[in-house]
């Protein structure tokens, strides 16, 4: 069980990255960000919150929202109440090569992960996955 696992927590990152890669040009990281500015009130986060929300240090969070500001995907904007804070705000553009890469993501996961879970219920999965993912998100590092 731990060895089966542990190889589902190193393969499947990788190989949904792989695809989104290959045929989007977009990587899983990136994808993740762009995800998550789409499902926050006015498609926008402070930097720290979308960083913890993508579970990303705050140097890695600045890296990619650089990159896909580049691509005018993301901008950054000043926190309106707090001078020394920045929001990330997904863009039209933004919310266009989401929708755009959805798609590819959706049927990477069905590929590699959904295919795989015949017989599972798959409600009970998600209530324990779902356990799982809050417990260690709460026990930190």
């Amino acid at each position: 069980m731990i060895r089966a696992l542990s190889r589902v927590i190193l393969v499947v990152p990788r190989v949904l990255d792989a695809d989104l890669i290959r045929e989007q040009r977009l990587p899983l990281n990136e994808y993740l960000v762009l995800m998550t500015l789409s499902e926050a009130p006015s498609r926008r986060m402070r930097m720290s919150e979308l960083a913890t929300a993508c579970d990303l240090s705050m140097s890695g969070i600045t890296r990619i929202v650089a990159r896909l500001e580049g691509d005018k995907l993301v901008e950054r904007v000043r926190c309106e109440n707090d001078a020394r804070g920045w929001h990330a705000v997904l863009t039209d553009a933004g919310l266009a090569r989401l929708e755009e890469a959805w798609p590819t993501h959706l049927a990477s996961v069905r590929r590699h992960i959904m295919d795989h879970l015949e017989g599972v219920d798959r409600a009970e999965l998600a209530r324990v996955l779902g356990r799982f993912g809050t417990s260690v998100r709460d026990s930190g590092p």
